[in-house]
Formats: structure tokens, C-alpha cells, sequence
């Protein structure tokens, strides 16, 4: 699996990437056939409190999924597009098992 962090408009720390890969490399356990994960990480309109936003794109053979949140930390938005990247794939494996 390939990881790539992207950071925009700001340089994420290694503990903030080093959270990230954790988080992410979880999903491996869900869907052994990960390709590549694409992070993206951006602070949007920065006076209001929850302005840091995650999105998360999964490439798997023939399909990827992708999930975006906002919250008040990267590791917040982090846990939670994870979260309904889960779902998704559980979604995708229970219809590929269907056929």
C-alpha cells in the first residue's frame, strides 16, 4: 500500500503524519487489496473553530472510495473519515460476497 500525505498551505509534522499512517494502515484489515491511500490535509476559513479538514482516497482494483471531514483537529477528522471509509468498504466486501 502506498501512502501519500498531502498538506496544503501548511507543513503537517511528522507526529501528525506518523497518526495518519497508523490510522490509515488500519484499513488494510478490512480490504487486503489497498492500492494506494491519498491524504489530503487543509485549514479552511482559519477564524472559526472547526476548520481543519481531512479527505481520504482509497484506490483498491476497479473501485476506490473517498471520505471527507471537518473538525476542530487533524486527528479528529482523521478518526472519523476512517470511520466512514469502514463503512464503505464493509458496504463493497458484503456486495462483492453477494454475487
Amino acid at each position: 500500500m502506498k501512502l501519500r500525505i498531502q498538506s496544503i498551505n501548511f507543513d503537517a509534522t511528522s507526529q501528525l503524519e506518523a497518526y495518519i499512517n497508523k490510522k490509515v494502515s488500519k484499513l488494510e484489515k478490512f480490504f487486503e487489496e489497498v492500492e494506494a491511500v491519498d491524504v489530503y490535509l487543509k485549514v479552511v476559513k482559519p477564524e472559526t473553530v472547526a476548520n481543519k479538514e481531512v479527505g481520504v482516497k482509497i484506490l483498491i482494483p476497479n473501485d476506490e472510495f473517498f471520505a471527507s471531514k471537518t473538525c476542530d483537529s487533524f486527528e479528529e477528522a482523521t478518526d472519523l473519515a476512517v470511520e466512514a471509509l469502514e463503512k464503505q468498504i464493509r458496504k463493497h466486501k458484503e456486495k462483492l460476497t453477494k454475487k
